[in-house]
């Protein structure tokens, strides 16, 4: 029996979760690149049907070809952990190590790519559908890193429209999220209380709004029509670069040097909350590994020292601007702060990412650690957004929450 930091850690989190949400736990410096998806090219939060296939990649910046493992819990609607047994949603076992892994080929920063598929021969199925945490440790039982993902059943129809704003002080500056909940499937018993719904916006968990009840309830049809409780600040199109090329300078790259690694360096942003709006497609705030001439970028894409910069005034003491993005699990911490250069007037951060197409914004942290994610991009309501609502429900006698329907919408059609 291994008693462990792992599994002291794993203690603390279900103790202290009674009372609060699961935290991720993020990486140190040696794990880049995790990129966590079902059926999407880019990376993004999984919401995967119940029977389908997930993907967890990540390199490790060193080339010991070291052993990890990995750890699957359910967790309930509010991310409390379930009252389930292991046997009662996982076929197969847990705690297994991650078998499948390759070392980068030509590159001047030498890593190992991992790559750990759900399910695999030793975790045949997961069984019940809901919240899901899954932990990578190292072979001394130290977690390196957490995700969060969601299974679904397909037992509603869950119709999703956008629109602007019902507070007129707020009408171009927010986006509403309406949506009906249809069932042919289950026959809802007292809603108000065994319905839960989660709104999320472009993937991120940490704007997500939780726990709506139905306003209007016809038969087995639950409307949600709020005029405040469903609206999210709108913000604006993300700013990208890709550099799949990492010989010349690619969109949004101004020029490259080679030192130790390639470094990019990005043309200078500047703050849009005062500019006009610009319809610019993105992929809204996700990010998507690429590289020139290879058809195995997992491997044969190299790093490189991304140099962001944004050209602005300085802050306030006890105020900071972080680059933030899905490309580092929207982290506000050191790691992601900016630095101001007093000569040239700007704010710097040099990052070490994979090759790839990425979008990101900038975000201000107050010195009471409030953040305001649209600071500096602003909000307009025409912004492209994309959101889901997922469907939690827990019958009378059900010992855990099931996800019983997601629906999608994109405000790219919004209306009054």
């Amino acid at each position: 029996m291994r008693i462990s930091v792992k599994h002291f850690l794993l203690f603390f989190l279900v103790s202290s979760s009674l009372f609060s949400q699961v935290e991720e736990i993020n990486p140190s410096e040696e794990i880049k690149t995790i990129t966590f998806k079902g059926d999407t090219p880019e990376s993004q939060l999984p919401v995967l049907k119940l029977g389908e296939y997930l993907i967890l990649e990540f390199d490790v910046l060193n080339g010991y070809e070291d052993d990890y493992y990995y750890e699957i819990k359910h967790y309930n609607f509010d991310w409390t952990p379930s009252v389930l047994m292991q046997s009662e949603y996982l076929k197969g076992f847990n705690e297994q190590r991650i078998r499948k892994w390759d070392n980068s080929f030509n590159t001047y920063q030498i890593y190992s790519h991992y790559t750990l598929t759900i399910p695999n021969e030793q975790t045949r199925a997961l069984t019940k559908s809901g919240n899901y945490l899954i932990t990578i440790y190292n072979e001394d039982d130290e977690i390196e890193f957490t995700r969060k993902f969601m299974i679904y059943e397909d037992l509603v129809d869950v119709g999703v429209s956008i629109k602007r704003s019902r507070d007129v002080s707020e009408i171009n500056s927010r986006q509403s999220v309406d949506f009906v909940i249809n069932s042919n499937k289950i026959q809802f018993t007292n809603p108000k209380q065994t319905i839960k719904t989660v709104i999320v916006q472009n993937n991120n968990l940490n704007t997500a709004i939780t726990n709506l009840k139905p306003q209007y309830i016809l038969g087995n049809e639950l409307q949600y029509r709020y005029t405040k409780a469903s609206s999210f600040f709108a913000g604006n199109e993300y700013n990208y670069f890709e550099n799949k090329d990492l010989r010349g300078a690619n969109t949004g790259v101004q020029f490259i040097r080679l030192k130790d690694l390639y470094n990019s360096y990005l043309y200078f942003d500047v703050p849009r909350n005062n500019q006009p709006y610009t319809y610019n497609p993105d992929i809204n705030g996700n990010f998507l590994i690429t590289a020139l001439d290879t058809e195995t970028p997992e491997t044969h894409a190299d790093y490189a020292k991304v140099h962001f910069s944004l050209q602005t005034n300085e802050l306030l003491d006890g105020e900071s601007i972080h680059v933030y993005g899905n490309f580092n699990n929207y982290i506000v911490d050191e790691s992601t702060q900016m630095t101001y250069n007093e000569e040239a007037q700007i704010y710097e951060l040099p990052l070490i990412l994979k090759q790839g197409f990425y979008s990101y914004k900038y975000i201000v942290k107050d010195k009471n650690g409030v953040i305001d994610e649209n600071a500096i991009s602003g909000n307009f309501h025409q912004t492209e957004n994309n959101y889901k609502v997922l469907v939690y429900y827990r019958g009378l006698g059900t010992r855990y929450d099931r996800i019983i329907g997601i629906g999608e919408g994109n405000s790219v059609n919004i209306t009054n």
